[in-house]
Protein backbone atom coordinates (compact mmCIF):
# COMPACT_ATOMS: atom_id res chain seq x y z
CA UNK A 1 0.00 0.00 0.00
CA UNK A 2 2.84 2.22 0.71
CA UNK A 3 4.20 1.66 -2.64
CA UNK A 4 1.26 2.68 -4.42
CA UNK A 5 0.57 5.69 -2.52
CA UNK A 6 4.29 6.68 -2.74
CA UNK A 7 4.24 6.48 -6.33
CA UNK A 8 1.14 8.34 -6.84
CA UNK A 9 2.86 10.97 -4.50
CA UNK A 10 5.88 11.27 -7.37
CA UNK A 11 3.31 11.30 -9.98
CA UNK A 12 1.34 14.76 -7.93
CA UNK A 13 4.66 16.29 -7.20
CA UNK A 14 5.44 15.96 -10.78
CA UNK A 15 1.56 17.21 -12.05
CA UNK A 16 2.26 20.52 -9.49
CA UNK A 17 5.87 21.55 -10.70
CA UNK A 18 4.11 21.32 -14.45
CA UNK A 19 1.20 23.73 -13.39
CA UNK A 20 3.93 26.19 -11.76
CA UNK A 21 5.77 26.39 -14.85
CA UNK A 22 3.16 26.61 -16.82
CA UNK A 23 2.09 29.75 -14.32
CA UNK A 24 5.56 31.25 -14.84
CA UNK A 25 5.88 30.97 -18.72
CA UNK A 26 2.05 32.24 -18.88
CA UNK A 27 3.36 35.36 -16.56
CA UNK A 28 6.71 35.69 -18.70
CA UNK A 29 4.46 36.04 -21.78
CA UNK A 30 1.60 37.82 -20.26
CA UNK A 31 3.90 40.87 -19.35
CA UNK A 32 6.54 41.08 -22.06
CA UNK A 33 9.38 39.80 -20.08
CA UNK A 34 9.91 37.05 -22.97
CA UNK A 35 8.65 37.64 -26.52
CA UNK A 36 5.66 35.15 -26.80
CA UNK A 37 7.16 34.27 -30.29
CA UNK A 38 9.77 32.60 -28.65
CA UNK A 39 9.63 29.39 -30.53
CA UNK A 40 11.06 27.02 -27.48
CA UNK A 41 9.39 28.16 -25.01
CA UNK A 42 5.52 28.62 -26.21
CA UNK A 43 6.35 24.89 -27.60
CA UNK A 44 7.21 24.07 -23.98
CA UNK A 45 4.28 26.13 -22.80
CA UNK A 46 2.03 24.39 -25.42
CA UNK A 47 2.84 20.92 -24.49
CA UNK A 48 2.33 21.47 -20.85
CA UNK A 49 -0.57 23.07 -21.99
CA UNK A 50 -1.98 20.21 -23.36
CA UNK A 51 -1.50 18.30 -20.58
CA UNK A 52 -3.04 19.95 -18.27
CA UNK A 53 -6.18 21.18 -20.53
CA UNK A 54 -8.25 17.98 -19.83
CA UNK A 55 -7.73 18.16 -16.02
CA UNK A 56 -8.62 22.15 -15.97
CA UNK A 57 -11.40 22.45 -18.19
CA UNK A 58 -13.49 20.48 -15.87
CA UNK A 59 -12.52 22.81 -12.85
CA UNK A 60 -13.01 25.93 -15.26
CA UNK A 61 -16.50 25.12 -16.05
CA UNK A 62 -17.31 24.47 -12.39
CA UNK A 63 -15.74 27.81 -11.01
CA UNK A 64 -17.48 31.12 -11.62
CA UNK A 65 -16.01 33.59 -14.26
CA UNK A 66 -13.62 35.69 -12.16
CA UNK A 67 -12.20 37.82 -15.47
CA UNK A 68 -8.71 37.59 -16.23
CA UNK A 69 -7.41 36.02 -13.40
CA UNK A 70 -7.76 31.65 -13.55
CA UNK A 71 -7.90 29.87 -10.36
CA UNK A 72 -8.41 26.52 -11.75
CA UNK A 73 -4.47 25.54 -11.15
CA UNK A 74 -4.41 26.56 -7.56
CA UNK A 75 -8.12 24.45 -7.25
CA UNK A 76 -6.44 21.55 -8.76
CA UNK A 77 -3.21 21.80 -6.43
CA UNK A 78 -5.09 21.88 -3.61
CA UNK A 79 -7.00 19.25 -4.37
CA UNK A 80 -4.24 16.82 -4.87
CA UNK A 81 -2.42 17.89 -2.08
CA UNK A 82 -6.52 16.98 -0.23
CA UNK A 83 -6.35 14.25 -1.84
CA UNK A 84 -2.72 12.75 -1.25
CA UNK A 85 -3.35 13.81 2.66
CA UNK A 86 -6.19 11.03 3.10
CA UNK A 87 -4.79 8.33 1.23
CA UNK A 88 -1.62 9.08 3.66
CA UNK A 89 -3.82 8.97 6.26
CA UNK A 90 -5.57 5.79 4.66
CA UNK A 91 -2.32 3.80 4.08
CA UNK A 92 -0.72 4.43 7.56
CA UNK A 93 -3.71 3.88 9.81
CA UNK A 94 -4.10 0.48 7.74
CA UNK A 95 -1.04 -0.50 8.23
Amino acid sequence: MFLIVDILSMLVNVLVMLIIVQFIIGLLFAFNVINPGNEFLRQIYDSINSLLEPVLNPIRRILPATGAIDFSPLVLIIGLQIVMRILLEVAYTTA
